[in-house]
């Protein structure tokens, strides 16, 4: 008799504690959310991410604090996230290095993006923009294929590190043309913009804040954008499709994802908050002045999407035989 009362009361237990999850899940969020981006201030990625945050948390009601850490390639930020409580209070707003490249790029990352997250969307791309020096004597992309080629490994581009969307998107470029190029990685964009203006290392594939003003002070120019629709910061820069290279399509993309575990309702509601918020055309017109495009996907697009993105950054990894990062 006392063993049947004990299976009662612990059914009572279990059934209120489920109740109460189910009651504070449906009011989510009750307080302040913590949103990690593990880039540093300032940069890019933080000025969007920041956009959107600022948006869903007028949206819900709740401050968004946000929180850099930046550090190995944006790893040790994201490594955090992936240990924090899956309640829906901690956020990570990552990139295509964390979440993509990184996966082999790095020996030992710490965390595995879909082992590890629940992708809520996508909500930013920086297509790649195709930059020369304006002292390298090209004009346009096929013109900068063939200057490449009759001049193997001589040319060099720059990016903000070995593994970066930048360095990458050159990668890519050499083996969709069968040029030969020199990757020069520098720390921060700072120090790359003026020796791609003086024309020391004068390309790049870069995302357009970056490069914007080395292209309106005319020490730069824009080849093309590899997106499939032209920049409205560069209306006059034609697609790499109108280039004649179709293949090429590449960008820096940013996304919110929270560890795995964190109830389907709040997941569902936080996929939600990020569309409305890139409804917003308030929202996208600053992420246009910033040079980027607006990305939303669905939660079973979007898992499919970091699947599809770690895939592809393996190949183009692994055929370009950059060693790991210990």
């Amino acid at each position: 008799m006392k063993a049947f009362h004990f299976v009662i009361g612990a059914s009572l237990a279990l059934a209120t504690v489920a109740i109460g999850t189910t009651a504070h899940t449906q009011d989510y969020p009750t307080s302040p959310i913590i949103a990690i981006i593990p880039f540093a201030g300032g940069s890019a990625s933080d000025v969007v991410s920041r956009i959107i945050f600022d948006k869903m948390s007028k949206s819900m009601g709740r401050p968004i604090i946000v929180e850099n850490r930046p550090g190995a390639g944006g790893n040790i930020g994201t490594a955090d996230v992936a240990k924090a409580a899956p309640d829906g209070y901690t956020l990570l707003g990552s990139g295509l290095g964390p979440l993509a490249a990184n996966v082999t790029l790095y020996k030992h990352l710490g965390y595995d993006p879909e082992r590890d997250f629940e992708t809520i969307s996508p909500f930013a791309a920086f297509t790649i923009v195709v930059v020369a020096s304006d002292k390298l004597p090209v004009n346009s992309v096929q013109e900068l294929i063939a200057y490449a080629k009759a001049r193997p490994g001589q040319l060099n581009y720059g990016s903000v590190g070995i593994g970066s969307s930048q360095h990458l998107a050159g990668e890519y470029f050499s083996q969709l043309t069968g040029v030969k190029i020199t990757h020069v990685p520098y720390r921060n964009i700072g120090q790359y913009v003026p020796d791609l203006m003086s024309g020391e290392v004068p390309l790049g594939f870069q995302w357009y804040p970056n490069v914007s003003a080395a292209l309106e002070a005319k020490g730069a120019k824009a080849l093309a954008v590899a997106g499939t629709k032209r920049l409205e910061a560069l209306p006059d820069t034609p697609t790499t499709k109108e280039a004649g290279l179709p293949d090429y399509i590449a960008s820096g993309w940013f996304a919110i994802v929270v560890p795995k575990g964190t109830p389907a309702a709040i997941i569902a509601k936080l996929n939600s908050e990020i569309g409305t918020a890139l409804a917003d055309p308030a929202v996208r017109a600053k992420f246009q002045q910033q040079g980027a495009e607006p990305v939303f996907l669905s939660l079973d697009q979007s898992k499919k999407f970091i699947s599809d993105e770690i895939i592809k950054y393996r190949d183009i990894i692994t055929h370009a035989g950059i060693p790991q990062i210990e």
